[in-house]
């Protein structure tokens, strides 16, 4: 009540926010007729005028309505637009760091030239994420023009792109590129062995597209680089073969809300049975136990053209919030195999993780972010909450005048779906275009087999359809066409009116369902209506619906029932559509729950993420790790001291010979020392000796080496012992993540056991590295001066990425250099078993393991 009256009185907050950015608006209008007079030469002029300014320390910010004024000049003469007053609140917005709801065909493209220039002044550099390579490559050509008028430079990443050409278009002032590619290559950057070889420079400042998509959709799933596991894939085909004889509710239990299934007690028994084990639980089943598990999720929860198709013999994603098909991509831990076991295609091997990051925390890293997108305001909360970014409404540039009716409801799915054909052939006939939203690939061929026979025509946008995309959608608005799509949501359309369509009451858009997210409905909506012209909007559902069917449809079917309303007879009224909204606002709020516990997670991993990149970056970044190196022994040299430093005996009495082995297994010689100078030790003392023995050891290996061998010796193997025992660590978080959920069973917090349990193996991981470290560094033999460099080669090779992959969604289409089999360093121990090293023993020879 209090609230309300507030607001009366001193309007909202979004409306207070856009009141206090209209002095900054009427000053970039003020300044129009000043800079019109400018030549081409005086305009790009100002350009270095405005850097000189930065560079003698004025503040960016009193720079925006000058240079808001002259890209605004620029955009008319260079692409022949010019920013309206929305558009130029819309660019202040995201300069500020929030983010701007802009309606479709409000021009948020154009709008967010104007704080890329701002920015994009200081020579830090400005990422432009979209949410395709074709939105990238067609905005940095597109409003490249504005910004090379201006003197500034573009570039953007590509998924086909070398290295080089990477580094390129990150050095340049303004960088355009998808969410995955720049996650990717923080990932890849921070798995290479020269600092000349990172492609990404700061993060400074990005601009999200479709902000929505990018930071709340896809951030459910994590980016993944993984390498081949050992597993082996005949398990996969072995337990699919059984699943048949699982019985939901006998064997298993069903949740369609959590989407998860789980096995019951007489399942964990028919699975003993079958597989002919005597405990499921025993940790040396476990891995039985986890294909069950994913075999179920794979013939239960996953439905064929709805989750995934059957592509050439092989399982392909859909993204369930585009309809595409998201080719090379893999569902992760073995779900992606169990599925091509139950679809009878060849079973690929699984991966194992070598880096990761989520959205939520790559995006975190930039210094200011800021984000652009039809609809927002749904997940405000969310926005504000997790990456403290505020939303605001901008108005549009001219009246919203579509239509937009209230949802009609029916008994069944059959009795929807006449309906539906009704009115799409009320309309053909009328000439009124019509886009058909689905929310399933079946939906869609379903609706088009119906449409067949009653002789409409039309065209189906799906994953199918891909290729022919751009084409289908530029036709959409054309007098009599009728078009279907599977979620139009972040398709970068536009779709313009043909001659005529004006006067028949604009686009139609004819939803056939609700998606169980608002913004999916809003953007669906959106495509009609642009920029002031005439549309109509209508929604179509039934209590079958998943939707209403899981979430609590049982009141509208009472009332129906009640009514006695017949199966064709519709029903409209206020109360249904507050109970889809509140039906969606629960799975809205699941969702955001998903999202939150991924990165309450990924936060653990983050902080440690944090220390070894830091560290690898620092090494690599000098010459001389010496100082890093040596640090380690006295660490361990007091270890060894307390593990045989006993104070209540005397110290020549102590395990001598035990010390001395211990020493050789740590550090590769045998401590020598006279009883003299064993007498009347404490610990500290114990650890002074073994000290200076190991630093004078380790002097005289120097000497043998060569000094400036030692030097790049310990760079090369200090990271490749980082490497290999943060893949390690990566695989042994996954495990324990995997498991750490049963805890709650003992009336503990899972989190808070993984952050406990994850810290002590980090510290752990960390401890071996340092052991490691020096022990290599102590034993390692070089025949000549070019093995240091022969180090490093196979150094590289063996930490070549196999596959890049988004969590759940792996993308696959990166496939760098890959070999069959591992290859055996010289240096390595020998496969064979012996002990040595392999350049001793099999590999004298010359011959390959």
């Amino acid at each position: 009540m209090f609230a309300s009256v507030l607001k009366k009185f001193f309007g909202s907050k979004n409306e207070r926010v856009l009141k206090s950015i209209q002095p900054l608006v009427a000053a970039i209008n003020q300044l129009e007729p000043e800079i019109q007079k400018l030549d081409d030469a005086a305009l790009v002029a100002k350009t270095v005028l405005f850097k000189e300014r930065l560079a003698a320390g004025v503040p960016l910010d009193s720079l925006l309505p000058e240079a808001f004024a002259v890209c605004r000049e620029a955009s008319w003469r260079a692409l022949g637009m010019r920013h309206f007053d929305v558009q130029l609140i819309g660019g202040i917005i995201l300069h500020q760091g929030r983010i701007a709801e802009m309606k479709t065909g409000e021009g948020k493209t154009l709008a967010a030239t104007l704080a890329v220039y701002l920015n994009a002044l200081t020579g830090r550099g400005v990422h432009v994420v979209t949410v395709n390579d074709y939105l990238a490559r067609r905005d940095a050509e597109w409003m490249g023009k504005l910004y090379r008028f201006l003197g500034l430079s573009v570039g953007s990443i590509l998924h086909e792109m070398d290295d080089a050409a990477r580094r390129e278009a990150y050095a340049a002032d303004i960088t355009y590129g998808t969410n995955n590619e720049f996650g990717f290559d923080y990932l890849r950057d921070n798995m290479k062995f020269e600092l000349a070889d990172f492609c990404q420079r700061e993060f400074h400042y990005a601009i999200v597209d479709e902000v929505d998509s990018i930071l709340v959709d896809e951030a459910r799933t994590p980016l993944i680089i993984s390498g081949p596991s050992e597993m082996s894939t005949e398990l996969y085909d072995k337990v699919n073969r059984l699943i048949h004889k699982f019985k939901v509710d006998e064997h298993y239990t069903l949740d369609e809300k959590a989407r998860s299934v789980s096995l019951t007690e007489e399942g964990v028994n028919l699975g003993e049975k079958l597989l002919e084990i005597e405990n499921l639980y025993d940790p040396r089943n476990i891995e039985w136990l986890h294909h069950l598990n994913q075999a179920l999720k794979a013939n239960v929860l996953f439905k064929r053209d709805v989750d995934y198709l059957v592509r050439d013999g092989q399982v392909v994603i859909v993204d369930e919030f585009t309809g595409r098909a998201m080719q090379g991509r893999r569902f992760s831990d073995g779900l992606h195999q169990a599925l091509e076991a139950k679809e009878g295609v060849k079973v690929e091997k699984e991966n194992q993780t070598l880096a990761s990051i989520t959205f939520q925390n790559y995006f975190r890293m930039y210094e200011k972010l800021s984000g652009m997108t039809g609809t927002a305001d749904t997940e405000a909360a969310e926005f504000k909450k997790i990456y403290n970014l505020d939303v605001v409404i901008i108005p549009t540039h001219n009246t919203m005048i579509r239509k937009d009716y209230a949802d009609v409801i029916y008994k069944n799915a059959a009795a929807k779906d006449r309906a539906i054909i009704r009115e799409i052939q009320e309309l053909h006939k009328k000439g009124q275009p019509v886009l058909v939203g689905t929310i399933s690939i079946d939906v869609s061929e379903k609706i088009s087999a119906m449409l067949k026979k009653v002789g409409v025509p039309h065209e189906v946008l799906n994953a199918k359809q891909h290729e022919r995309e751009a084409e289908i959608v530029a036709d959409a608005g054309q007098k009599g066409h009728v078009t279907i799509a599977t979620n139009m949501a972040g398709r970068g359309t536009d779709i313009k009116l043909g001659e005529g369509v004006t006067e028949l009451g604009g686009l139609h858009i004819l939803g056939t369902s609700r998606h169980e997210s608002r913004r999916i409905d809003n953007q669906l909506r959106g495509r009609s209506g642009r920029q002031g012209d005439p549309g109509s909007s209508r929604f179509y559902l039934s209590l079958e619906d998943d939707l209403l069917r899981i979430f609590g449809s049982d009141r509208i079917s009472g009332i129906m029932d009640k009514l006695g309303m017949e199966e064709d007879e519709p029903i409209e009224h206020t109360m249904i559509s507050r109970a889809i909204e509140n039906a969606q606002r629960k799975v809205e709020g699941h969702n955001f729950d998903i999202r939150k516990h991924l990165l309450e997670y990924d936060d653990v991993m983050n902080k440690q993420r944090e220390v070894i990149y830091r560290q690898r970056r620092e090494v690599l970044s000098s010459d001389d790790v010496h100082e890093v190196v040596t640090d380690m022994l006295p660490e361990l040299a007091e270890m060894v001291a307390q593990e045989f430093a006993e104070s209540r005996i005397p110290s020549e009495e102590w395990d001598w010979n035990g010390l001395s082995e211990r020493m050789f297994a740590l550090f590769g010689f045998s401590g020598e020392w006279s009883e003299e100078e064993k007498k009347d030790l404490d610990s500290a003392a114990c650890t002074e000796l073994i000290l200076a023995a190991v630093q004078a050891r380790y002097a005289k290996r120097e000497q043998e080496i060569g000094e400036l061998n030692m030097r790049h010796l310990e760079r090369v193997v200090l990271l490749q012992i980082v490497d290999h025992h943060w893949k390690e660590h990566l695989l042994n978080m996954d495990h324990l993540k995997e498991g750490i959920g049963l805890r709650g069973y003992g009336q503990k917090n899972p989190l808070d056991e993984y952050k406990k349990e994850g810290f002590n193996m980090f510290g752990e991981m960390i401890h071996a590295v340092k052991t490691q470290t020096v022990s290599t560094l102590f034993r390692l033999q070089l025949v000549r001066d070019e093995e240091v460099a022969e180090l490093e080669r196979e150094q590289r090779e063996q930490r070549q990425p196999m596959q890049l992959s988004r969590g759940d969604d792996e993308d696959n289409e990166h496939k760098p250099f890959s070999r069959e089999g591992d290859k055996v360093g010289r240096n390595s121990d020998c496969p064979c078993g012996s002990g040595q090293k392999y350049k001793r023993c099999c590999g004298k020879s010359g011959g390959k393991k």
